[in-house]
């Protein structure tokens, strides 16, 4: 699917508007951090935050965005009234309308979906049927709704390009159509209890969660890494991603993080795609693509490495990676993501322990079972019911 819908080509005699659904988190602001390196090339158009009005007022003073999105009507005018103080004329929309309304904007040429859990979909939906370059970030837009993002993205012509570092490095070493690929290999850091004695886990705080060894993230992605259900999830994206590698997608563990995946050949060629962990290189590289581009993080020096250890991941210390490969095989990935928001968001709040987060998963994916949904509104019905369900099963054994 990938190699058909990146055919498109930049046209680098203007600037390229790019509209960031999701401007203040990681992913949000190592995009800035590129577009700042190259501001004779990109512009940011229109930025998004949710909750966090300060930093995306701070980023609207640095970058001066057309358009900037909040969450709800109040935070809109607090915005307004910070603008007006230094006479900026962005543009103040609230909510997924307002999401809505940038990434399909005529004048927006690139959006980077950026947005954590399902409330990205719909805009990001919106951004494909525009017929958007979309650069990638949005775990759910495939997770939850993947064959409707796929035939969308072919039926209105959309160029979509991961930006997940592991998707993004398969897409580097991937033949065009798939030509001769046998598999994939996805590779995980291990999170930060990747040598924590199992028997420790009750014990596991949230600050201890999100303290990841390699990569900076927010908070949510942060648990997934530690759950390492993060790569489960990229399991799920790889399958809508690369169809032609018919689910012959392993994982391995490789702490280091310094190859982010392999793609295997039925010559017996393996090619991966090495670098530091930085995500402005996966952004950089999708935002110039078909150009490489400047994304100011370091140059890897091969003989500064002294070794590369790949290992296969323990699944029990780790089921949340078997929960994904059941909810694939089942076809109840949003089953999986959303009872997974819930439960993180649960031991973030102290509701629930860290070990129970895997529990309370496994329960949903085999209380609940759904038809295929035909549309976005099923896809988001389902996700709704999943939620409460689930909130519901965590406050029955928090009595």
């Amino acid at each position: 699917m990938i190699n058909q819908l990146s055919q498109s080509i930049i046209n680098h005699n203007k600037i390229v508007n790019v509209c960031i659904l999701g401007s203040t988190g990681s992913i949000g602001i190592n995009t800035l951090d590129v577009i700042s390196r190259h501001a004779d090339k990109y512009y940011a158009f229109a930025i998004s935050a949710w909750n966090n009005i300060e930093l995306l007022y701070q980023q609207i003073l640095q970058f001066k965005p057309q358009y900037a999105v909040v969450s709800s009507s109040e935070q809109a005018k607090i915005l307004n009234d910070k603008l007006k103080i230094n006479n900026i004329k962005t543009h103040v929309l609230h909510g997924i309308q307002g999401l809505c309304e940038i990434s399909k904007h005529e004048l927006t040429d690139v959006v980077m979906a950026a947005i954590v859990g399902s409330a990205g979909l719909q805009p990001t939906l919106e951004a494909v049927k525009s017929g958007k370059k979309i650069l990638l970030a949005n775990k759910e837009s495939l997770v939850a709704a993947g064959q409707i993002f796929t035939d969308a993205a072919i039926y209105y012509n959309a160029e979509v390009l991961p930006v997940d570092s592991e998707h993004n490095a398969i897409y580097q070493c991937y033949a065009k159509n798939g030509i001769g690929v046998k598999g994939i290999i996805l590779t995980a850091s291990g999170g930060p209890f990747l040598n924590l004695d199992i028997n420790k886990f009750d014990n596991i705080t949230p600050e201890m969660a999100c303290n990841h060894p390699k990569w900076k993230m927010g908070r949510k992605i942060s648990i997934d890494s530690a759950t390492m259900l993060n790569k489960g999830l990229e399991l799920i994206e790889a399958y809508w991603l690369f169809p032609e590698v018919n689910n012959n997608i392993k994982i391995v563990v490789h702490p280091q993080s310094i190859v982010h995946s392999f793609v295997e050949y039925i010559d017996g060629s393996v090619l991966a795609q090495l670098s530091h962990p930085d995500m402005r290189i996966p952004i950089a590289y999708a935002l110039g693509y078909p150009a490489r581009i400047d994304s100011g993080a370091k140059n890897l020096d091969i003989s500064q490495i002294s070794s590369l250890n790949f290992y296969e991941p323990d699944l029990n210390k780790f089921p949340c990676i078997k929960l994904a490969y059941q909810a694939l095989e089942q076809q109840q990935c949003i089953t999986l993501n959303a009872a997974n928001e819930i439960a993180v968001e649960s031991f973030l709040n102290g509701k629930i322990k860290f070990v129970q987060i895997h529990q309370v998963i496994e329960n949903i994916l085999n209380r609940y079972t759904y038809q295929k949904p035909n549309n976005l509104e099923e896809v988001l019905g389902v996700d709704k019911y999943v939620r409460t369900l689930t909130c519901d099963y965590i406050n029955s054994f928090m009595l």
